[in-house]
């Protein structure tokens, strides 16, 4: 058991400790504030640089694509709105137990406002157990409960193209052109002109993918990809939303002013150091540590497009984000560059995130309950468990139990 009285001796250090970076954080805040306003008369000439010598840059520096001071008040969401959200959990594999396999268990929400419909609150759930399922990612080198973490991802993304098809009463593969039926059939549903808006929780980059084989990252990024073709097909405007984001990609590029040589390249100025770069005057900050200055409750900061390596191979789906003061934080928001080019789809997209937060009272109503929807408990994962071990007896299978060491572990025989 945590012995309560041995951590509470610590706690004054932990205290004095935070006391000290707040008065730091201030000074790096008041630095990177500076390097803005510099960086914004610089601006061209930055985005130049940071696109000309981009591959000797030794971090991921996010280019602007609005001018560093842009401040743009969010429009109220329409009453009559529909929002779309999934989120995703799953039960581990075990050797332990009396089966190797896991489960997948996908939240879904669809949720309309102002239009007299029921919402949808409920859950997909998947059982893995073929060897070719459980240990195809074997070949890679990748571990079975980090494959199924990937997993997760994809059927994520699916389970959303679905609704959003559903909501619009869309049929048909996603890559393919409609038909003139199929069109006109969509443009006269009656829910057609409803403002949808299909939201994700956590980032649209998938970082984890670059350090994957590209066997395995094509199993992983090509349905993702089909899925968010679906929901540009559907006209539903995709978001990931980030609370507590700890990216610093906007502050990055200040990076570029404060650089004290003629032309950015680490590798040669700086041998290829980062963290102990010259040009970092103002680590740790975080980028929505700054915005908190500069923002005000339902504004929104400039758009940025990211420049992370594994883009290269999102083809037309490149990812954009700003950051919103939502009032009880800095969320960091992101789009699809389809979603970007559409203004009345972006500005839709961001008064409908807004307006979830509202709702949810700080956090997007539809994810907390995507999430509430797709975890599973404790006593879920024994039921699931009680019900496999009963099928199993079932088919006639003898020896049906968990391992000594699991049954040990739930029960203390002092």
């Amino acid at each position: 058991m945590l012995d309560l009285s041995k951590i509470a001796q610590q706690m004054q250090g932990i205290s004095n400790h935070l006391a000290k970076e707040a008065e730091a954080a201030k000074t790096r805040i008041a630095i990177a504030t500076q390097l803005l306003h510099q960086a914004h008369l610089q601006q061209p000439h930055l985005i130049q640089q940071l696109q000309t010598h981009g591959p000797q840059i030794g971090f991921a520096a996010a280019a602007p694509v609005e001018p560093l001071d842009t401040r743009v008040n969010i429009k109220p969401a329409p009453e009559a709105h529909t929002v779309l959200a999934t989120d995703g959990s799953q039960i581990n594999p075990s050797h332990h137990e009396i089966a190797y396999c896991y489960l997948l268990n996908i939240g879904r929400i669809v949720l309309h406002y102002g239009q007299s419909r029921f919402p949808m609150l409920d859950s997909q759930p998947e059982v893995i157990y073929r060897p070719e399922d459980l240990y195809t990612s074997r070949q890679w080198g990748i571990r079975t409960e980090e494959w199924m973490g990937y997993r997760r991802t994809v059927s994520e993304s699916v389970v959303l193209a679905e609704l959003g098809l559903d909501v619009h009463g869309g049929q048909g593969e996603p890559r393919q052109p409609e038909t003139q039926a199929t069109l006109e059939a969509r443009q006269s549903s009656p829910h057609a002109s409803i403002p949808t808006l299909a939201m994700t929780d956590g980032s649209l980059i998938y970082w984890f993918l670059d350090q994957l084989p590209a066997p395995a990252r094509d199993q992983i990024l090509e349905p993702i990809l089909v899925a968010w073709d679906t929901l540009r097909a559907a006209q539903v405007p995709l978001v990931g939303y980030l609370s507590a984001s700890r990216s610093s990609e906007a502050l990055n590029f200040l990076r570029l002013q404060s650089c004290p040589y003629g032309q950015p390249d680490c590798q040669k100025h700086c041998e290829g150091q980062t963290d102990g770069a010259p040009c970092q005057v103002f680590s740790p900050l975080r980028d929505v540590t700054l915005w908190a200055t500069l923002l005000e409750p339902g504004q929104r900061g400039p758009l940025f497009k990211s420049s992370a390596d594994i883009l290269q191979l999102y083809g037309d789906h490149q990812v954009y984000f700003c950051h919103v003061h939502v009032g009880a934080e800095i969320a960091r928001v992101e789009f699809p560059e389809w979603v970007v080019n559409d203004n009345q789809l972006f500005e839709s997209a961001l008064s409908l995130t807004l307006t979830q937060v509202q709702k949810g009272f700080g956090y997007p109503v539809s994810l907390a309950e995507a999430h509430n929807q797709a975890v599973v408990r404790g006593g879920d994962r024994n039921r699931f468990f009680a019900l496999l071990e009963q099928q199993m007896i079932r088919a006639g299978l003898q020896n049906v139990g968990t391992s000594y060491k699991e049954a040990r572990k739930r029960g203390s025989i002092a």
